[in-house]
């Protein structure tokens, strides 16, 4: 009795090993008799293409760090070359000064940024400043020479990812070896966050030259170390601002008709 259980221990034991095969072997027939692993990228794929709008934000990034005196020249089709001073303090005030950058080219003057205001100084002829705006506020349409933002506003727009801009490497800009980027904006708008353009950093993040609508930009020396903070050029006033544009030619001066003398005849 007991080598019979023995025996259908045995037996029992060596079906279920059986039923393990089987299955086995059906398990691989249904599978192909290979197992599916997932698909794997090639080790000789296409590499990952670079991100031209990341690129540029880490050289704004850095830009954005940088405190200096720069001096630059700005290219204007059909218009004689203008110099541009710009000026960024340590306690992150700032100064641009434009030569010609009022009535039409005829009139210097600086954009200056400070705690208490954004101020408009006339720098020749020269007759103090005038506060425009709030600090670090846009000025209004009619005075604003728009070069300044390129040093100040542009760049947190050009490290916002929210912002909808195209970037793509750009050809370097005459006068510059520096990576450049051509940007343009994705909204349309009347006033859109900034002008479209061609942008060219240094590794040292220092602006090396520009080209936007209002002309080229092009980084001439080398920076100097910057002031602690910026001073106006003159007092500050209550005068009118000087706007962008040309002024209207003057009115000929109107006078009264000359009267003819009258002629006598004598008999």
């Amino acid at each position: 009795m007991r080598s019979r259980r023995v025996g259908v221990t045995a037996v029992t034991v060596t079906t279920g090993t059986a039923f393990s095969v089987i299955a086995g072997l059906l398990l691989a027939a249904c599978s192909g008799g290979t197992p599916v692993d997932p698909p794997s990228v090639p080790a000789t794929g296409v590499p990952a293409q670079p991100d031209p709008r990341g690129m540029l934000a880490a050289r704004v990034a850095v830009a954005k760090d940088q405190r200096y005196i720069a001096a630059y020249t700005l290219v204007v089709q059909g218009k004689a070359p203008r110099s541009v001073l710009v000026t960024v303090a340590t306690d992150r005030t700032w100064r641009v000064d434009i030569q010609g950058g009022a009535l039409g080219g005829t009139a210097d003057v600086a954009i200056a940024n400070r705690p208490e205001g954004v101020y408009q100084c006339s720098i020749n002829p020269a007759s103090g400043c005038v506060r425009v705006a709030a600090s670090n506020k846009k000025l209004p349409v009619s005075i604003d020479p728009r070069l300044q933002y390129v040093f100040t506003a542009w760049l947190d727009v050009l490290l916002d990812r929210q912002v909808p801009l195209a970037v793509a490497p750009a050809d370097p800009l005459a006068g510059t070896s520096a990576p450049c980027f051509a940007v343009e904006p994705g909204v349309t708008s009347v006033q859109p966050p900034i002008d479209a353009g061609v942008f060219c950093y240094n590794d040292r993040g220092i602006l090396a030259a520009a080209k936007i609508p209002m002309g080229q930009l092009t980084l001439t020396g080398e920076p100097v170390a910057a002031p602690e903070t910026i001073s106006l050029p003159g007092p500050v006033v209550t005068t009118a601002p000087l706007g962008t544009s040309a002024p209207p030619p003057p009115k000929p001066s109107s006078s009264s008709p000359s009267v003819a003398p009258s002629i006598s005849r004598s008999r």
